[in-house]
């Protein structure tokens, strides 16, 4: 690429001419490879992964206040690619930048920890500093845990501590290793991040998934139920040609390692899942990527069929109660597996709003249905002008409801859509949340309505339809 003309606030990347801020990907693309020789690897191996650079972008834009990747140990180049994204959004947003690392100690007390992983980050950014077209004069001044640029920004490294991630508010947060990190210090970071300006905040959480009932597992939870996206590439995504990963080096850590950390952490399947409520192998059969993909998001109305004259029906709601969500699941059931045709999530809304929504899927989609009644049966009923069986969700019932859904779930009796949300709660929810009771775990919003659903094929009395195959299986076909 030919030099052009460097404006005189980037003096050091003599190899174009960059206006700031940078609006658009291959500008930034440009940036980075002229100023520090890095190309971020773009090129998508594996079904259902996504590329680094995606990634990268979506977090410098700020297209999302809060993303999540998850990627392979050491192959995935999280923390590199981490600290050139912090670096570049101080030199060309002016942003300020914390970084945040998990500890690598699990002995760490829970109010406190290292910062180790946060400083590796940093040291990341300062070998940057070293290339030809570094843009060096907008470094000012820096110490051990921080960087101060012209503008009046700065980049820090902060201790894994409660007293240090409740201190600053800076525009960006990136946060490594999570699940080495202490879930309260998690929490505490998520009160920093402020925008100011044209500056808006954002947060990523970047980790290897190592530990079933670790940080990243509540991490992963959280986004399914709040919508942040989830970015995951493994060692393919990095390999060479189109990455900087040799494939000797792949080839050479995979008879290093043992069998089971090489599946988890470097090819991404799931950490060992004994307190998931429902194997996680069998949440991934039941979400149907070839019956449609969907986010679940509120109000978003899902229907991948009409209703047939000779289908079979059944209908669950779970009420939102305070900050929870009102989700109606209908099944149909004369057709094996049994298959999610409808879906919606919506927020607390007036009663009447709500059991309408319910009566109205109902009358779409004849059959049974059924509702959680606890608590507020006396209030449904003064609304509710069609029949619905109510349900009350305690104790053995409560139990026995639940585990007849989720023995459905792993027998490949239930099939879904992808809907992001229900996979998402379906996947990552203990055993503590589903059979628990009290504050403490909540039960899966979407379990609960896919459980009262389900159990209306039982109050039906109907044999599910055998050697069925639904024609929507295997096609991109919605309704």
């Amino acid at each position: 690429m030919a030099k052009r003309k460097v404006k005189a606030d980037l003096p050091q990347a003599e190899a174009h001419d960059f206006h700031l801020p940078i609006r658009d990907e291959q500008t930034l693309k440009d940036y980075l490879l002229l100023a520090y020789g890095v190309t971020i690897p773009d090129r998508q191996i594996c079904e259902n992964h996504t590329t680094p650079w995606r990634a990268f972008c979506d977090s410098y834009f700020a297209r999302y206040p809060v993303t999540v990747w998850k990627a392979s140990r050491g192959f995935g180049g999280k923390s590199y690619t981490l600290s050139i994204l912090g670096k570049v959004e101080a030199e060309t947003l002016k942003a300020d930048v914390n970084i945040l690392g998990g500890s690598g100690e699990q002995d760490v007390n829970i109010l406190g920890g290292s910062g180790e992983q946060a400083r590796r980050v940093l040291d990341h950014m300062t070998r940057f500093w070293a290339a030809e077209n570094a843009p060096r004069d907008l470094l000012i001044g820096g110490v051990q845990r921080e960087m101060r640029l012209k503008w009046g920004n700065q980049i820090q490294a902060l201790m894994a501590s409660q007293a240090s991630v409740r201190g600053p508010h800076p525009h960006r947060l990136r946060c490594d290793e999570v699940d080495e990190m202490k879930l309260p210090i998690l929490d505490a970071s998520f009160g920093q991040t402020l925008s100011t300006g044209s500056i808006p905040a954002q947060t990523t959480l970047s980790s290897t998934h190592q530990y079933a009932d670790g940080t990243m597992t509540e991490v992963l939870r959280r986004a399914a139920k709040k919508g942040w996206p989830v970015y995951e590439w493994c060692w393919r995504e990095t390999s060479q040609p189109h990455g900087w990963l040799p494939p000797e080096e792949v080839e050479r850590k995979r008879h290093e390692v043992p069998e089971q950390m090489w599946r988890t952490e470097y090819d991404l399947q799931e950490p060992s899942p004994e307190s998931r409520a429902i194997q996680p192998a069998a949440v991934e059969r039941m979400f149907d990527r070839s019956l449609g993909e969907f986010e679940g998001a509120p109000h978003e109305y899902i229907e991948i069929e009409a209703p047939v004259a000779t289908g079979v029906y059944g209908t669950g709601a779970d009420w939102a109660r305070a900050q929870d969500w009102t989700v109606i699941a209908t099944y149909r059931f004369d057709v094996n597996p049994a298959m999610c045709v409808a879906w919606e999530r919506t927020g607390r809304l007036d009663w009447p709003v709500m059991i309408g929504k319910f009566e109205s899927r109902m009358q779409r989609y004849k059959g049974k249905a059924a509702h959680d009644a606890t608590g507020i049966g006396d209030v449904v009923r003064g609304y509710m002008r069609t029949t619905a069986r109510d349900v009350m969700m305690v104790g053995r019932d409560r139990a026995e409801l639940l585990s007849r859904y989720i023995s459905a779930c792993e027998h490949g009796e239930v099939v879904y859509p992808h809907i992001q949300f229900a996979y998402g709660e379906h996947k990552y929810a203990s055993q503590e949340d589903v059979f628990s009771s009290g504050s403490t775990h909540h039960l899966p919003d979407s379990i609960s309505a896919g459980a009262l659903a389900w159990s209306t094929h039982r109050a039906a009395g109907i044999a599910q339809a055998k050697d069925f195959e639904h024609p929507l299986r295997g096609n991109k076909t919605i309704w």
